[in-house]
């Protein structure tokens, strides 16, 4: 007989501080809660510069606050999710998985790539100026409004 699954919404365990699986995939997870981390704090900060309330300096100061508050809460919550931190310890195993180049081979392709973005530039270049003169040859185009 299979195993019923005991999927948990994600609200039901926003207000507990439990970790979920602490040892692994810890690197994705903890940059993927800095950065949501970071762009809630910093809509904070751009709703503190918004607010601007001379009357009530505590609003200008207390609502960002509090905004940035439950957004570092909301960060953490998210990543120790059951579901979102299965999903993010999958990725860090697939990463580990990945076979990355050396930078001998990463230096050599990159010069292949700009050799050839060069010389497919200048081969542009030519082919547009050759077809502009013909044409201008030709009367086709009037080389007077190009300019």
């Amino acid at each position: 007989m299979a195993k019923a699954k005991t999927e948990t919404s994600f609200w039901s365990n926003f207000l507990i501080p439990g970790l979920f699986k602490p040892n692994q995939g810890r690197v994705v997870r903890q940059v993927t809660a800095a950065t949501i981390g970071i762009v809630l704090v910093t809509a904070a900060w751009r709703v503190r510069a918004t607010l601007l309330v001379e009357k009530e300096p505590a609003l200008s100061l207390g609502i960002p606050l509090a905004i940035a508050a439950s957004g570092l809460w909301f960060a953490y919550r998210l990543v120790n999710w059951p579901s979102f931190a299965n999903f993010l310890i999958s990725v860090e195993a697939e990463l580990d998985k990945v076979s990355w180049a050396d930078w001998g081979y990463l230096k050599r392709a990159t010069v292949v790539v700009l050799v050839v973005m060069f010389a497919m530039g200048a081969y542009l270049y030519l082919a547009d100026f050759f077809w502009q003169r013909l044409f201008g040859a030709i009367g086709f185009l009037d080389l007077d409004t190009i300019d």
